[in-house]
């Protein structure tokens, strides 16, 4: 049995209690994919997953435009390299914009929140505390992420894979089913027991 970090442990208590006051409004899906204004792409950790991410960006491009399209690294790792800086904004977090335990700091939140995204799209394959802390700053928004994975609160759309190893194939059936959804007439309502309404779509 793994036994979890004191870091991990303090991270997971302080993100519990962010999460028991999360508050995740309505979303008419489809609708709520047609006309995002700000898009923030939580990106993975690892550069095997970068690189597999890059190779989607024309595909994210086509799925959000016009919309500016922002990317949000781990903290601490440069992308700069790895990711075209043209038709882009990247963001890097600092040390200092994270706590000890590796969640943002709330005044790193209130600069997120400047931007007003109002699209979140987390293609980390691993939990990230980070990732979720930020997911959680974002109530209003459209938070979409892969089935069987965090959940609500953080997400309010979760798109399933059959792939559970082979991650270009789970980035890609992702992103072809929510290519699929947004431009369908299907609407469909499945409220959990909080009254909140969650979708899962399934590839």
């Amino acid at each position: 049995m793994m036994t979890m970090s004191l870091r991990d442990y303090v991270a997971k208590i302080k993100l519990d209690s962010r999460k028991a006051k999360a508050d995740s409004g309505r979303f008419d899906f489809p609708a709520a994919l047609h006309k995002p204004k700000q898009v923030l792409v939580c990106l993975p950790g690892t550069l095997r997953q970068l690189t597999l991410v890059k190779q989607f960006l024309p595909t994210l491009t086509e799925l959000f435009k016009p919309a500016e399209i922002t990317l949000l690294s781990m903290p601490g790792i440069r992308i700069a390299d790895i990711f075209p800086r043209k038709g882009f904004r990247i963001l890097t977090p600092t040390s200092d914009q994270t706590t000890w335990s590796g969640l943002a700091k709330k005044n790193y939140l209130k600069l997120l929140q400047e931007s007003k995204f109002d699209l979140l799209l987390d293609l980390n394959l691993e939990v990230s505390y980070f990732t979720s802390s930020v997911l959680l700053g974002f109530p209003k928004a459209v938070r979409i992420g892969r089935g069987n994975h965090l959940g609500q609160p953080f997400y309010n759309l979760e798109i399933k894979t059959k792939y559970l190893r082979d991650e270009r194939n789970i980035y890609r059936s992702l992103l072809e089913t929510l290519s699929l959804f947004k431009n369908s007439r299907v609407r469909p309502s499945t409220p959990d027991h909080s009254g909140q309404a969650s979708e899962e779509l399934c590839t």
